[in-house]
């Protein structure tokens, strides 16, 4: 309808709450509570539109509630379709932008429900042949929200909502984890010095560095994968506080199959349905992963930062791929900025985190008020770890370049070469010989040689990548078993299979 003296573009129609009445833009899918929370929380500015994955879940749930109350007798045959036909188009996509209300609200996610629940209501009565706000034919409370709370409908929304954005994620980190593997293999045969502490130590390959770094990323897509199977417990049917006031004995347990059929999660009802309602654990264990995964992340770009810094004054090993003009003063400056963007990135997972603790710590009683903020929190880290990832592989890694001349160089004059000799001349004959090449500036081989400490096929071998790269056995008389390989002479590189690590 148009209120009087209204033009077309300000018409609105007239709705009624609580709190008394409201004119609602006539063109808009929601409805007075809704626009009332876009007026209390003008907070971040983040539309429930901006994580369309949310929106998706929303709809699934409630289809799934309007299936089970169809099935019980409680809503009429019109009703159902009505919502089931306007859910379906929501989780397909459409009606999004009037998903408007902000992420981060008061409320324990009420407006995000009401939000829902008014966009379906007035999207179903158009399919009724009605018009927008003629809540007599299809209410947003009475039907749509039939035998619901937000207390069961919004956890298990934001449940559902992580479970189908995280695969992406996933997904990322294996792009990233198969970019590192074939750096890996290109550099399999280059030798450079390791460092602990940032201090020399002993020979490795560049391909080991990589495929270290590949399996330690490797390790966490599993650990994620296992982690988000712990939404599959919901809590749809226990209404307010978990008691499951105003549903049918049935409809917990046929709420939650719906909604498994529908998205082809195995969703199962909590055991406890008033512990599920007030229990925020879940979002914790996730969150946590989700750091695990951004200090892995932040501490590989270190590693990247520090092994490309120079070009003449740093490490200059790594060559990273210039993407953009470094510097408004400094001419022919060059900056590793996916390196420095993706440490942004995941000091911000890392405070993220800590939010989503202090969130679930605060809740009192039989509900968790907070569940706004650990939603919000969650879905970015996810989304911005996922591009993140994907940044990193893309317009990093994959153009990463070596300088031979520098790794080279570090290993003539490296000190710690000499550890490979210990099995044969001894830790206190080995400190001598690191003490005077480091005293006098020359290489470690010429120091050996010179003593007579070794012979200088021995000395050959022992300093051979495969030596100084890999587990050997010594024997009683000091010679190297390896010695009789001749793949071994020939100084190739052999790798031991490299696994990921489980924890318990």
């Amino acid at each position: 309808m148009t209120s009087p003296g209204s033009t077309p573009e300000t018409a609105t129609r007239s709705e009624h709450d609580l709190l008394g009445d409201r004119e609602v833009p006539a063109d808009a899918y929601y409805g007075i509570q809704t626009l009332r929370a876009q007026e209390n929380f003008h907070i971040t500015d983040v539309p429930l539109s901006h994580f369309p994955r949310l929106i998706e879940a929303l709809a699934q749930v409630k289809r799934a509630t309007a299936r089970a109350n169809h099935r019980l007798g409680t809503l009429d045959d019109e009703r159902a379709a009505a919502i089931e036909q306007a859910c379906a188009e929501i989780a397909g996509g459409d009606l999004h932008e009037h998903f408007v209300v902000d992420m981060i609200q008061g409320g324990a996610g009420t407006s995000t429900n009401m939000n829902a629940n008014e966009v379906i209501a007035n999207r179903g009565l158009e399919i009724l042949g009605r018009s927008r706000g003629e809540y007599d034919h299809l209410h947003p409370n009475n039907h749509v929200n039939l035998s619901q709370s937000t207390n069961d409908v919004y956890p298990t929304a934001v449940r559902l909502a992580m479970m189908l954005t995280f695969p992406a994620l996933a997904e990322a980190m294996d792009h990233l984890i198969t970019t590192l593997r074939t750096k890996g293999e290109e550099f399999s045969g280059v030798l450079k010095m390791g460092r602990t502490q940032m201090q020399d130590a002993v020979p490795m390959t560049v391909g080991q560095e990589f495929n270290a770094w590949a399996t330690t990323i490797e390790e966490d897509v599993q650990r994620l994968t296992r982690t988000a199977t712990v939404f599959q417990e919901i809590n749809l049917g226990a209404t307010a506080i978990g008691t499951g006031i105003t549903t049918d004995p049935q409809y917990a347990q046929m709420a939650t199959q719906e909604l498994a059929d529908l998205t082809g999660i195995p969703f199962v009802v909590s055991a406890d349905l008033v512990e599920a309602t007030s229990d925020t654990g879940a979002f914790v264990t996730f969150s946590g992963i989700l750091k695990r995964i951004a200090v892995k992340i932040s501490k590989i770009c270190n590693d990247l930062r520090l092994l490309s810094s120079g070009p003449r004054a740093g490490f200059h090993e790594l060559n990273l791929p210039s993407v953009q003009p470094g510097s408004s003063i400094m001419p022919g400056k060059v900056n590793p900025v996916i390196p420095e963007v993706v440490n942004q990135v995941a000091f911000e997972v890392i405070g993220n985190d800590l939010t989503v603790t202090f969130a679930a710590e605060g809740g009192q009683l039989q509900l968790n008020a907070f569940e706004p903020v650990i939603c919000f929190n969650i879905l970015e880290s996810t989304r911005i770890m996922t591009r993140a990832m994907n940044t990193l592989a893309d317009r990093c890694i994959a153009g990463i370049t070596i300088n031979e001349d520098t790794l080279e160089d570090n290993l003539r004059r490296a000190i710690g070469v000499v550890t490979a000799l210990v099995p044969v001349i001894g830790y206190a004959a080995a400190t001598d010989v690191a003490s005077a090449a480091l005293e006098t500036d020359r290489p470690v081989a010429d120091l050996v040689l010179e003593r007579g400490l070794i012979d200088e096929r021995r000395l050959k071998a022992l300093l051979s990548p495969a030596s100084m790269t890999s587990p050997h056995r010594t024997t009683a008389t000091g010679t190297i078993s390896a010695l009789t390989d001749p793949d071994l002479d020939s100084g190739e590189i052999t790798r031991l299979p490299l696994e990921p690590h489980t924890v318990d």
